[in-house]
């Protein structure tokens, strides 16, 4: 099967790319205060029908669990090409509020439509997830602008559990994700997502995770009246908290990577 050498090559591509366009970017900005990400997840796994879906809320905040300023509300629809190769067609609306004045309603809110093929691989205990994804954005800001936009991203995820070959009931597993975030108009490298967390699936309906993640944005570089200014960076890190609840079905793969939809 040529599948997943068609998937390293896309991968391999990105980076290549991603590696080229960051070698010259500056240090991030200060050190801000954590802020805190709170996931809560509902799944219903494809079957021998090969469809399933989700739906999932997010809210984040500015400090550890105050302070927050943005929430996500989101669902989909899935399809099982096979074990490895799963195609998903979702959208969401995605709000940010300023934490100090939340009475006053959302600075900006954007409705998102994707597409996204999500290519695993299973290699003994380490698993690998490989997600593409295509972004159409319509934002709504305060001053009533209404700009369109497009995005494309590539998230590499691996898991690997501890106690048990495979990521089943009663499992402890590690997981670590970096995403790029690729801007067709520009800056073409708009933001990077890293993370790395521990999760506990108390059985195939029930997982909870928690871990740390690294938000950054970056500006591109300009030159205006003759003044050179580099790539920008500023970046956050966040405590994650994820609760997923798999709707029970009897027949979907016992093996499920816990991955999260966001």
């Amino acid at each position: 099967m040529n599948r997943i050498p068609f998937a390293f090559a896309l991968t391999v591509t990105l980076f290549t790319f991603i590696s080229h366009r960051t070698s010259a970017q500056t240090s991030l900005t200060p050190s801000t205060p954590w802020g805190t990400w709170l996931i809560g997840t509902v799944q219903l796994p494809a079957g021998e029908k090969k469809w399933g879906g989700f739906a999932e809320i997010q809210a984040r905040s500015n400090g550890v669990m105050h302070q927050f300023f943005y929430n996500e509300l989101k669902g989909g629809v899935t399809y099982d090409l096979d074990r490895n190769f799963t195609l998903m067609v979702a959208g969401g609306r995605y709000a940010t509020y300023d934490y100090q004045a939340l009475s006053d309603g959302p600075l900006n809110t954007e409705k998102r439509l994707w597409e996204q093929l999500i290519i695993n691989q299973y290699l003994s205990r380490l698993k690998f997830e490989h997600r593409y994804r295509i972004e159409q954005r319509w934002f709504t800001f305060r001053d009533g602008s209404h700009p369109f936009r497009n995005r494309i991203r590539y998230r590499l995820n691996t898991f690997v559990p501890l106690n048990h070959r495979t990521i089943t009931d009663k499992t402890v597993f590690l997981s670590a994700y970096d995403e790029v975030f690729l801007n067709p108009v520009g800056p073409t490298f708009e933001r990077n997502r890293l993370y790395a967390g521990i999760g506990y699936q108390l059985s195939q309906q029930l997982i909870f995770q928690i871990g740390w993640v690294n938000q950054t944005n970056y500006s591109a570089a300009t030159f205006e009246q003759g003044v050179f200014t580099p790539v920008a960076a500023s970046g956050k890190n966040n405590l994650v908290v994820g609760i997923t609840y798999r709707l029970s079905r009897h027949s979907f793969n016992p093996e499920k990577l816990p991955s999260q939809p966001d």
